[in-house]
């Protein structure tokens, strides 16, 4: 019975001293793997700063460095959660066997990003945008292209809202550029009275943008009697100006017709309802 008492309290002391040293050792790998992760961090983010200029020394395209600093980042967060998860003991073929394991539905669920990462790549290819640019897309994001990520296009809306906007969507949708081209044409209806005479409000408007050192003279300005509305002639003036200074003149022209017309005596119409009354 003693001999019985004796070997059980060794069995027990071993267990014990095997669970502090499997502890002490789990500890040890716990800590040195808190160490990479707060470590590796740092390093990723002193690597991605160095990428970063690099990249802007060699003067590349702000749209590739924007994805490939996000591609880089990525990469090397990976690296790390790999590296952390070695130091913790965790075999890396068992692991890679559990994600083989899951890999259909880690598939399906990352069938959109790969689709999105697949959207970068054709972006990027084939040039419908650049950062800088400005742009609406066919599900109704628009804004400044701020950045051109792996897996999306961030916009800044007018009101400087952030819009993520998938590149899977941004690669098969319809863009509308408004960057692109150097010039665009702007167009107006200007609407006046019945019993104006076209030919001086004609003269007047010409005038106008003749003194707008903005305006092209080449496209020749348009100006031309567009509709015989119900309760308005309306006059049709398009012009082409440059990209940059579409909004600017757009505004100042409206501003400078209306000051011009009152200050002509050219009224503005608006909408009226003829009664013919007949006597009983």
């Amino acid at each position: 019975m003693i001999n019985l008492t004796s070997s059980t309290n060794i069995q027990i002391s071993n267990a014990l001293d095997k669970l502090i040293s499997l502890g002490i050792d789990f500890g040890e790998r716990l800590i040195a793997a808190i160490i990479i992760l707060i470590v590796g961090r740092y390093v990723i983010k002193w690597l991605n700063k160095l990428f970063a200029r690099i990249l802007e020394k060699r003067n590349i395209d702000a749209s590739i460095q924007s994805f490939l600093k996000s591609m880089v980042n990525i990469l090397l967060l990976i690296m790390l959660i790999l590296a952390v998860i070695g130091k913790l003991g965790i075999e890396l073929t068992g692991f890679a066997a559990l994600l083989a394991s899951a890999g259909v539905a880690i598939g399906m669920a990352l069938s959109g990003n790969l689709q999105n990462f697949a959207g970068g790549i054709i972006i990027l290819i084939f040039r419908p945008y650049k950062v800088g640019d400005y742009l609406e897309a066919s599900n109704g994001a628009a804004g400044t292209v701020q950045e051109i990520q792996i897996f999306h296009t961030i916009l800044v809306t007018v009101d400087n809202k952030l819009v993520y906007v998938p590149n899977g969507a941004m690669s098969s949708g319809v863009i509308t550029n408004y960057s692109h081209r150097e010039t665009r044409r702007i167009e107006w209806d200007f609407g006046i009275d019945y019993g104006e005479d076209f030919e001086k409000v004609k003269s007047i408007l010409l005038n106008i943008i003749q003194n707008d050192k903005r305006i092209h003279t080449t496209p020749e300005p348009f100006i031309e009697l567009a509709q015989l509305a119900a309760s308005s002639v309306n006059i049709k003036v398009r012009v082409w100006v440059n990209a940059d200074d579409y909004w600017k003149v757009f505004f100042d022209m409206n501003k400078n017709v209306y000051a011009t017309f009152n200050k002509e005596g050219i009224d503005f119409p608006f909408p009226q309802i003829t009664v013919h009354q007949q006597n009983a």
